[in-house]
């Protein structure tokens, strides 16, 4: 066996409680895969340091660019992201080698005294880092006749849960994936339907990445490829590249496929924009084959947005939640 083939493959991951877990899960996947050892190389991004509005300091990229640098300079062999913080345009030293199967892409309630999002009092102080999730909450409280306030929040899960077992907050808003994989998802208190608040494209699944270059270890990841995961989340990034929105654009987007019985037949993709205040909303969906290559996915994205854009999504663009 060669020295290279005995040596631990190091794996980039933030610091933070969700990040670790979900680099440990895909660390023992790597080690049954490959059969090397896997060893966790913690990295401080800006966005784990900053308190600063997300939307302010950059967006998204913020949690990727430290473990990007890594990569590049050789400190790390490869890195897990989850795949909604990472920007659209893929850099061409690097490669996307695995999107593993998604874990469950909704968005969830964790609320005082057990509440389901329907059972909010009049007034009640909702808490989220999004606009996303602010557009689509605040527009189904118009349509349903709710009084609801969404306070902007940042901080890790403990703290925006604690916001409300504190009574600062009735509820917070989070992404079920990151609750499962922590297994806290029993502190849910209402599963929030993709009807109600489309996801943010590509939430719930991971993105594990290694250099170009480095053709040996991107085959072997590869393994850990989801075939389908990857063409949704293709077609919901395309979709989001299109509307040319970074994280701090409200929109939302979910591919999923379409089965009769046992046969994936098509796949049907929803997208949404709109404005903070939710008085405004473009929500369309598109339905095709299920995409065989990447261009076909990209594809659907692209048409979907292209609808959109006609609708008015163009003038919602602009808004920022503060």
């Amino acid at each position: 066996m060669t020295e290279r083939a005995q040596r631990a493959l190091r794996l980039g991951t933030r610091r933070s409680k969700l990040a670790m877990a979900q680099s440990g899960q895909v660390a023992e996947a790597v080690r049954q895969l490959t059969g090397r050892p896997v060893e966790l190389v913690e990295i401080t991004t800006y966005g784990d340091t900053s308190r600063e509005n997300l939307a302010q300091i950059g967006g998204t990229g913020v949690f990727v660019t430290a473990l990007r640098e890594a990569l590049v300079a050789g400190d790390v062999d490869f890195a897990v992201h989850s795949l909604k913080d990472l920007p659209t345009a893929q850099p061409d030293d690097l490669v996307l080698a695995a999107i593993p199967l998604r874990e469950d892409p909704r968005d969830v309630l964790v609320a005082r005294d057990g509440l389901r999002f329907e059972q909010l009092p009049a007034g009640a102080r909702v808490g989220t880092g999004s606009p996303r999730r602010m557009a689509q909450l605040n527009a189904y409280a118009r349509a349903h006749g709710m009084d609801i306030e969404c306070v902007a929040i940042r901080g890790n899960v403990d703290t925006r849960i604690g916001y409300v077992r504190s009574g600062e907050l009735d509820a917070v808003v989070l992404a079920a994936a990151g609750l499962n994989r922590i297994g806290r998802i029993d502190e849910v208190t209402d599963f929030l339907s993709v009807d109600t608040v489309l996801p943010a494209p590509g939430q719930g699944a991971l993105a594990i990445e290694c250099t170009a270059a480095d053709t040996d270890l991107a085959a072997a990841l590869a393994g850990l490829d989801d075939p389908h995961t990857r063409a949704a989340v293709t077609a919901e990034r395309s979709l989001l590249a299109a509307l040319e929105a970074g994280c701090s654009a409200p929109v939302g987007a979910l591919a999923d496929l379409l089965a009769d019985g046992q046969v994936v037949h098509e796949m049907r993709l929803r997208g949404v924009v709109g404005t903070t205040d939710g008085s405004t909303l473009v929500q369309l969906s598109t339905t095709g084959p299920v995409p065989t290559s990447h261009g076909d996915a990209v594809a659907l994205g692209r048409e979907l947005a292209s609808e959109m854009l006609a609708k008015g999504a163009a003038g919602l663009m602009g808004e920022r939640a503060l």
